[in-house]
């Protein structure tokens, strides 16, 4: 979507009232992104969620991973749209818009964060990892299931990477999966997940 002059600047309300049902768009410093996702793309992220909801029923958790939610910092001119969020429904008493939109503001309510990388791939690397550090979510994961991100952020020659980003004294400390690795989440210690059931896709 090409937007004119006249457009091109969007502030967060107008976005969660414009596009806020819209699951292809999401908004960056202002700017109305098309996510762009493909098949496969929502095959990862289904999957990712899948084994994350069975750990939550198992464990009777307080958590939750909403099918439409909204991340917008506040005080920023962003709402991303995460490919998989965890929720606690403990915190949402504390979410100012909660109630009307499925919007989140508070890294308190969130406890990890899943993006999988498209063609947008320097917002997952950039843009979002900031603000999700600035929110203090205590857990990132960028999936990088086809390993298009560049260099600086997965290596060379480039592969299928899963960077985890784990918040240590406020602040990301990353590690990087690739093949035959296994990924492991702080939320749930005996959750383990190998790589090659994500790269295969």
């Amino acid at each position: 979507m090409v937007l004119s002059a006249a457009q091109a600047f969007i502030n967060p309300e107008e976005f969660i009232t414009q596009y806020g049902d819209n699951q292809r768009y999401e908004l960056i410093d202002g700017e109305l992104i098309d996510r762009e996702p493909t098949g496969l793309h929502e095959q990862v992220a289904a999957w990712i969620c899948r084994k994350l909801n069975a750990e939550i029923d198992r464990l009777d958790a307080p958590y939750f991973i909403p099918q439409r939610c909204l991340i917008q910092p506040l005080g920023t001119f962003n709402a991303f749209r995460p490919d998989v969020v965890v929720l606690d429904e403990r915190e949402l008493v504390n979410e100012p818009l909660w109630t009307r939109e499925p919007v989140v503001t508070l890294g308190t309510t969130i406890k990890l964060v899943v993006e999988v990388v498209s063609t947008n791939w320097q917002n997952n690397y950039a843009r979002k990892y900031e603000d999700y550090e600035a929110l203090q979510i205590p857990e990132y994961w960028i999936v990088d299931y086809l390993g298009i991100g560049g260099k600086y952020f997965i290596g060379s020659p480039k592969q299928p990477t899963i960077t985890v980003c784990n918040l240590v004294n406020n602040e990301y400390q990353k590690v990087m999966l690739r093949r035959g690795d296994c990924l492991q989440t702080s939320l749930f210690p005996n959750l383990q997940l190998s790589t090659d059931k994500i790269f295969k896709k």
